[in-house]
Order: C-alpha cells, then sequence, then structure tokens
C-alpha cells in the first residue's frame, strides 16, 4: 500500500515538472476558413499548410472555403455567431472580406489580436484599420492588396492621362477608345464609377470612405453624373472585368480600368501583349483586401496567431501573395522588397509604385454612400 501511494505521489510531481512536455506534444487541428474562390482555399492548402506543419510538427492545417464575395465571409460569420455560447470555437483563422469584417467587430467575433503577433506593425494601411467605414484596428492584417488601375496600350497612348479630368478630356478627343463596364459585370467598372465621384463629387471623398453618413450627400453629385453620362458617350461599355481586359487584347479599345492582379495573371497567360501598362490616375481609384481574422473564442489561439504571422511575414508575402498571386501584399510593400527578385519588383511596382498606392490608392465608401453612388448611377447615367 506504502509502494503504491509512494508511486502515485511520484507520478504526481512528475507531472507537474514535465507539465509542459504533454501539452507541446499534443496533437493540434488548426481550422482556417477561408471566404473567397477555391484559389484562396488552395493557397492555405498547398502553400502555407504544409510550410506551418513543416515548423509545428503538432499541429495539422485543415483549409475549408465557404465560396466567393460577400456570401463567403456572411456563412462565417453566421457559424461563429452560431457558437457564440460556447467556450471554444472551432475556427481558428479566417480570411473575410473588407465589408463583414467590420460587421464581425461590431458583434464581438473577433480577438484583438494584431498588436500581440510580431507582424502586426507591418501593414500600415488605411484599410488595416478602416473597413468601408468601421474600425477594424487592432482585428484584422490584410491578407493581400488588391488594387484597380487604368491598363493602356503604349504604343497608342502615348502620353495616357494621369488624372480623371485628363482622362475625360482624353476620351472625348478618342472617341470608344477607353472601355469600362459601368457597375455590371465586374467590380474594375464599379471602381471607376466610385472614383469618377471621388474625383468630382465635390471633393467629399475622405468623407464617403470614413463617414458618417448624411443622406443629403448625395444630391451634390447630380453635376458628376452629368459629366459621367457625357463621358460615357465617348467611350466603349464593356461586358465585365474579364471583357475590359479582353477587349484591350483585341485592340478594340487602348485604354481601361482593370484589376492589377488580372492583368498580370492575363499577362502570363499569354492572354495580353506584354508591353501593355498600368497607371493610378488622380485622385485616387478604390481596391479592397482580404483579411485575416481570429475569432474570439478560437480554441488553439497561440498556434492561430502564429500562422498568421507566418502567412504575414515579408518572405511569405513576397514568395505566396506577390509571386505566386500578383497581388499587393497585404503588409507594407517596403517590408517585402528585399525578398523580391528585380524583375518581379519591376514587375509589379514599376507601373504602380508603392507611392502610388499610399497617395492614390484608395478604399470604397462605406456600405451607405456605396449603395448611393450604384442606385445614382442607375438613375442618372445608365438609364
Amino acid at each position: 500500500m506504502k509502494r503504491k501511494l509512494w508511486l502515485l505521489a511520484a507520478t504526481a510531481v512528475a507531472a507537474l515538472t514535465l507539465g509542459a512536455v504533454p501539452a507541446a506534444a499534443q496533437k493540434v487541428t488548426l481550422n482556417v476558413v477561408t471566404a473567397g474562390d477555391q484559389n484562396m482555399v488552395d493557397y492555405v492548402k498547398d502553400y502555407l499548410a504544409p510550410m506551418f506543419e513543416k515548423d509545428n510538427p503538432n499541429v495539422t492545417v485543415k483549409a475549408v472555403g465557404t465560396g466567393p464575395g460577400d456570401a463567403g465571409s456572411q456563412k462565417i460569420a453566421e457559424k461563429l455567431t452560431a457558437q457564440k455560447s460556447n467556450n471554444a470555437w472551432d475556427v481558428d483563422v479566417a480570411v473575410v472580406h473588407q465589408k463583414m469584417a467590420g460587421d464581425m467587430v461590431k458583434e464581438g467575433l473577433l480577438a484583438s489580436y494584431v498588436r500581440e503577433v510580431s507582424t502586426g506593425a507591418l501593414s500600415t494601411a488605411a484599410s488595416a484599420k478602416n473597413a468601408l467605414g468601421a474600425n477594424v484596428d487592432g482585428f484584422v492584417i490584410p491578407m493581400f492588396q488588391s488594387q484597380t488601375a487604368i491598363a493602356y496600350n503604349p504604343a497608342l497612348v502615348k502620353d495616357p492621362p494621369k488624372t480623371f479630368a485628363e482622362l475625360e478630356a482624353w476620351a472625348k478627343a478618342n472617341p470608344k477608345k477607353f472601355g469600362h463596364n459601368g457597375i455590371k459585370g465586374g467590380m474594375s467598372g464599379i471602381s471607376f464609377v466610385v472614383g469618377w465621384i471621388y474625383a468630382n463629387g465635390g471633393g467629399d471623398a475622405d468623407r464617403l470612405m470614413k463617414g458618417p453618413y448624411d443622406p443629403a450627400l448625395q444630391n451634390t453629385w447630380d453635376a458628376a453624373f452629368a459629366r459621367l453620362k457625357e463621358f460615357n458617350k465617348n467611350v466603349t461599355i464593356t461586358p465585365g472585368n474579364a471583357g475590359t481586359l479582353d477587349m484591350l487584347n483585341r485592340g478594340e479599345i487602348v485604354m481601361g480600368p482593370v484589376w492589377v492582379d488580372m492583368f498580370y495573371t492575363w499577362m502570363a497567360d499569354g492572354k495580353l501583349p506584354p508591353t501593355m501598362k498600368l497607371n493610378l490616375i488622380g485622385p485616387g481609384m478604390p481596391g479592397q483586401p482580404m483579411y485575416y481574422v481570429i475569432p474570439a473564442k478560437a480554441a488553439n489561439m497561440a498556434a492561430a496567431k502564429k500562422f498568421v504571422e507566418l502567412a504575414t511575414s515579408p518572405k511569405v508575402q513576397a514568395d505566396g501573395i506577390v509571386k505566386k498571386f500578383n497581388w499587393y501584399p497585404g503588409i507594407d510593400a517596403q517590408h517585402v522588397k528585399a525578398q523580391l527578385d528585380d524583375a518581379t519588383w519591376n514587375k509589379l511596382f514599376v507601373d504602380v509604385t508603392p507611392q502610388d498606392l499610399a497617395a492614390k490608392g484608395k478604399t470604397f465608401p462605406i456600405k451607405q454612400y456605396f449603395d448611393d453612388i450604384l442606385q445614382g448611377y442607375e438613375k442618372k447615367v445608365a438609364n
């Protein structure tokens, strides 16, 4: 009996002394749930997961997709809301769109983790703190920054317009050679329309992006919409994001708004001439990020933070985000430059420089103004 008691006591002491060993050896499944197209899931599953698992052999990363667009992010929010009363949630890291991130912060679904990870200070863009008018400071790190710009054929456009005002004059002098898709068929045209209102709507771009909302402000855009309707008489309305690129490739237009990552992907695939160039015109055009977030009650909080640190590190942002997908990095470009060869840097950052992005890379407006702009275009420009 004494021997049995002694063995129990010795076992207890050993457990107290070596308590960290079982915890460190414990197998963990890190659930990473991402909105977006299948390429987002593949990026986590095929690129990030093996890298993270190599450095953390006790962790298995499981990647799950919820679908493209805001609906994919909505599914993540709904899943977390359904678990809100639980002590731990089964989503450890999520990738969500800008619009949903603000709602998730307001609903208490996200952890304020950014200041607790080593890469948290590497993204200083406005979109790292503000998501369509919602304060997300401390809750998000951009996975990447997508950006729209004006693509053009330099053989036919020797001196590309540098501002919306110059573009307006150029289109009048070169009818049907500029193309955009309005607000249907893709976000590149929507970005162009929003940029037009930022440029011509009375100097309230900052208010449109940050709020507060005043429904009377839309009444000041009539002149801007009238000019846009007149402008559209001189341009080609394209079928959408891909349609603009396709018409550029065929020479039916020589200039038009595009997503930068799509532009370079088409070029890499041989669907655009390698001589095509980009120009981010002033005062600017909007783009949007996707965010890494950590749920407020993630079951594996420590591993989740390590995963986001890896995903937002300069090396991974360079190799994965820039080289693999032609996206702009989620962290500030200067932190990534040293990790990129000159050819890659020159491809992504010569036409649209980091300084251009900082000065002219805008966010989309807060939701209420966004809706007002789209409705105003339908009523006063499209008909």
